[in-house]
Formats: structure tokens, sequence, C-alpha cells
């Protein structure tokens, strides 16, 4: 039986190493091994509470966004702030920041870090002996990196959305204007009049290329059903890249690639979809509400923090058995590569369950009617997991302008004192707190401790260390490893399939493995043992 062992998995945040034995072309078990150390749980110890936002950040250049929202949270809660406390209009400001990098992370993943996989060689073949050749041109066109038209246009949206978050954060990555109880920028209206100018170009770009419509038409769209009627209602649609996405990627079309077909779950093992709510308002949770449901049954569940744990009996740790809460969370590293534990990722839990994070668990959660449809008619897996994705960045960047021009209507009213923007709160001697919310790729939550004015514990649950995570203590699975297997790989010296299942996931193992060896000079390469 041969092991198709992908090392490093290109296009993605950091490295990550997936092992897939393969049986008669089709994948019966999966690793995924994360091989960074990095350790910013033991360099936060001792600091001032306020540098873990700017530490944490750190963590990874494409979502710091999300990093500093989760920490910032964390630290509101720990200086005994609830969200009501934090002034209107920087919660409309947080929002905004954190609104335009999910919209820019997600237009990143899908056309530069996913949809290459659809311009392989091994498509090509497919659709060419299926007699549609001319599908194959039309991906090759619009996604193939650096020439693609859909790909071109996804970086200009990319920059636009990154100078959104400049003007607002001071620069990006790593921006600097968030602080316990608030925000210490005041835009001005020359500002949001820029802000408004990139949007406009943005929405453009999306109504144009992504969608072949506007977003309000697109969002009409409540079921497959109001799906497939809007493929056949314009060319337009049909032809536009979230429309060929919906007819050769799954089963629309009778010629489709099979996207459907793999990166699912087979029911052997419990599975979940988790998410955390985003868009803080006037209670503590988001405007997309946080939540549980079960992956099988699709059953819902009252969201409860509590219930999160961490194993680390497969990871490369040492301190504990069995699950520990983040509160209570250990970072003990210790490398030990010739016994049963594989990577530097932990194995997060709700409830004893292993969860999938993201946006089709974002949605699920939500309730929102579209992905729920598809959810319950075709499952979870590779396409319904991009559409989710795909669909996630229109619903949110409608919100992110409600956001915008809410703002500009309380400048307009004259909210611009000091005390609008930022509750100014001194740094308690003790305290704990969590923040929880959503990276572009899933559930993010930060956990801190102060003891004596400085942090005396924090921890960090990221999105890709539930997706990516390995077996738990009751040998589960994490979320990749499940969906790998059943994969049909007909070619494991091209594993395409493979790759496009944990791409799916939109991994960022930078985030993930919390010392790097200088002085390897290792060339990887996909191979089969």
């Amino acid at each position: 039986m041969p092991t198709v062992v992908i090392d490093p998995v290109t296009r993605i945040e950091g490295h990550l190493k997936f092992e897939a034995d393969v049986n008669g072309g089709t994948v019966t078990d999966a690793k995924a091994s994360g091989q960074l150390y990095r350790g910013f749980e033991q360099i936060l110890k001792g600091r001032h509470p306020y540098e873990a936002y700017h530490f944490t950040q750190r963590f990874c250049g494409v979502c710091p966004v999300a990093h500093a929202t989760a920490s910032i949270r964390a630290l509101d809660m720990a200086y005994g702030l609830t969200t009501p406390d934090i002034p209107k209009n920087a919660r409309l400001i947080r929002n905004i920041i954190i609104g335009a990098n999910t919209v820019m992370s997600h237009a990143t993943h899908f056309y530069a870090l996913w949809a290459p996989d659809l311009v392989n060689p091994q498509y090509k073949e497919t659709l060419t002996d299926a007699g549609a050749p001319e599908v194959y041109d039309v991906l090759a066109s619009r996604l193939t990196p650096f020439t693609g038209t859909s790909w071109l246009a996804a970086i200009q949206a990319r920059k636009l959305l990154q100078e959104i978050i400049a003007i607002l954060g001071g620069k990006m990555p790593h921006h600097m204007t968030f602080v316990p109880g608030g925000v210490t920028v005041t835009p001005t209206f020359g500002d949001i009049a820029k802000i408004y100018s990139y949007w406009l170009e943005g929405k453009e770009i999306i109504e144009t290329h992504v969608l072949g419509c506007s977003i309000e038409r697109w969002l009409e769209n409540k079921s497959l059903a109001d799906v497939l009627a809007w493929l056949n209602e314009s060319s337009s649609h049909a032809n536009s890249d979230i429309g060929v996405l919906l007819r050769y990627g799954g089963p629309i079309e009778d010629i489709n690639l099979g996207l459907h077909t793999y990166g699912g779950y087979n029911g052997s093992e419990p599975i979940g979809f988790l998410s955390y709510g985003l868009f803080y308002e006037g209670d503590d949770w988001g405007w997309l509400k946080p939540g549980f449901t079960d992956g099988l049954t699709l059953a819902k569940e009252t969201f409860d923090p509590n219930k999160i744990t961490e194993h680390i009996k497969y990871s490369w740790y040492e301190g504990y058995s069995g699950g520990k809460h983040p509160y209570d969370g250990e970072t003990n590293p210790k490398y030990a590569p010739e016994t049963e534990k594989y990577t530097w990722l932990k194995a997060p839990r709700y409830d004893g369950k292993p969860a999938e994070v993201g946006p089709l668990a974002v949605m699920i959660n939500h309730g929102d009617p579209l992905v729920v449809d598809l959810a319950q008619k075709l499952g979870a897996n590779v396409y319904t997991r991009t559409l989710a994705r795909l669909h996630e960045t229109v619903v949110v960047f409608a919100k992110l302008t409600d956001y915008a021009f809410e703002l500009i209507d309380r400048l307009n009213a004259g909210y611009t004192k000091t005390s609008d923007f930022c509750n100014n709160t001194p740094v308690p001697r003790t305290g704990e707190g969590y923040g929880l919310t959503e990276a572009p790729r899933g559930a993010l939550g930060h956990w801190i401790k102060i003891k004596d004015g400085k942090i005396d514990n924090y921890q960090a649950v990221v999105a890709t260390t539930w997706n990516l995570s390995p077996k738990d203590s009751n040998g589960y699975r994490g979320p990749a490893e499940q969906a790998a297997i059943d994969t049909l790989t007909p070619d494991p010296a091209n594993p395409v399939q493979i790759g496009s299942v944990v791409r799916s996931f939109d991994p960022c193992i930078a985030c993930s493995v919390h010392t790097i060896d200088k002085e390897a000079n290792k060339r990887y390469e996909i191979r089969v043992v």
C-alpha cells in the first residue's frame, strides 16, 4: 500500500506535511503534521498585557487582524469591559477592519491558493477525455497564476482591502490602533472618502468577476434550486467565476471535476461544525452568532466556550493527559519523532468532538439558508466548502458596507469626541479573559490570565489547529484527516485531489504550530514511499 507524502503542502501559510495511505486508488488513512514550533505562549509570559495585541499579530502575516481582534477582546474582558462598554464608533471601526481582512483573505485563498488546483494537468486530461476541453480552457484563462484574468483581479482587490485596513489601522499587516476599551484612530472625512472609493472598486470586482450580477441579486439565492434558476437567468451569471465553479465543479453539469465526491465525512468518527461569531455589536456575541452543529445530523447546540479542550497525546508536547481547557493550557514542547506523536499542532475538541471551522461552519451556524440547503443536499465536501467561502465573502462584504455607512452617519452626527472612540481603563493587577472571533479560516480564540499586572498565562487556539489537528486521546482524527479518507486518487504521483482537500480548509500552519532549524537546507518534494 503506497503512502503519498506531500511535504510541504504548497500554496498555504507555513509548513505542513500531509501523509495519505492509498489502496486501490482510494485514501484509507491520513496524517496531518505541522512541522514548525514557535513558542509564542512562552514569549508572552511576564510581559505587559497590552503587548499581547502586538505579539500575537506576528503569528501570521495573512490574518493578523483576526489575532488582533481575538487578543483585544481577551484584554477587554480581562480589563473588566463587556462589549457594550466599548464605544459604538470603536466597535464599528473594529468591525470594518476585520471585515475587510476577511474579504481580502478569502479572495487570496480562493484565487491564489486553492483555485490553481483546477488548472492541474490531470484535470486537463480528464476534461479532454470527457470531450470538454473548452471547460479546461475557461478555467486556465481565469485561474492560472500570474496570467489568469480573475487571478489578476483578485490581487487588485486584495490591495484595495489592505488599503482600507491601513487607513484605519495605521498600517497593514500588523495594524496598531486597537487598545483595551476601543481604538486610537479618529478617522477624518477624507479617510472615509478614500475608504469609500476603495470599497466601490472592490464591489465592482466582486460583481464583475465573482458573481456576474449585483451583490443584492446574489444574496436573494436561498437554496440550491434558487442557484439553478439564477444560473439559467443570464449568461453573465453562468459564466461568472462562481457560476463556472457551480456548473463544472460539482453535480450540476454531467461533465464536472467531481469536487463534491471527496473531502467529506463518512460517519465513522464524530465531527461537528464550530463557529465563534463575527462582528460584535451590542452584546458579547456577534452579528454572525456562535454555534456548534453536529456534522452528521446537522443538529444545532447552544455554544458553550467551557466545552473547549486541547489534547496532546499525538502532539510533540508533554505535561498532561486527556484534554485541558485553554485557561489551564500548557505548552511544553518535547520533540519525539520516533513515537506515536507526529505533529506540533495540538488537538482541540468541542465537547469531546473534532470540529471543522471556517466559512462552511460559520454559515451553517448562522443559519444561512443557501449554505444550509447545500449542506443538507450535498453534504460537506470540497465543493460545498469552497462555495461557502465564496458566499461568505459576499455576505461579509455586504455587512462591511453597512458598518461603513453607519460610521459615516455617526461622524456626521457629531460623534467625534475621544470618548466616542475609547473607554480608557487602567491595567488590572489580576484578571482573566478570552477573546473569540472568526478568522477567515475559522474559529479563533485567545485566553489570557493576568497576575501582578503581567501576563501569567496565554493560550491561542487557532482555526487550523482545529482543522488540521491530529488524533486526540480517544483516537478520533482531526477534520482534514477525516475528510481525506475515501478520496479517490487515481495518480498518486500527482495527488491533486488530496491537495485540494487539504487546501479547502485554507490551512495557516504558521498560526497553528506555535524553533526553526536555521541550518537545514532541504529540498522538499511530493514523494511516494
